[in-house]
């Protein structure tokens, strides 16, 4: 179970990485109708929802290493 939730955390994190430099690089009316931020025929790029989502992928990653790094012994 503790693998398997580390692999799940680890592909949330590259998810959202993914999704970040999509934000980025797309306009708002270009996004995705799930994406949260789209606007029908928007010409913005929304820069804080990419932030938002780098650093929530990159949190996620730093959780996935954390968790499986060395125990420490009582």
């Amino acid at each position: 179970m503790n693998k398997f939730l580390t692999g799940v955390i680890i592909f949330i994190g590259i998810a959202l990485i993914v999704a970040a430099f999509i934000y980025w690089s797309t306009l708002s009316g270009s996004l995705p109708a799930y994406f949260p931020g789209h606007t029908a025929g928007g010409t913005a790029v929304r820069v804080k929802h990419g932030a938002a989502a780098l650093v929530v992928g990159l949190g996620s990653l730093a959780y996935a290493w954390f968790r499986t790094g060395k125990k420490k012994a009582h």
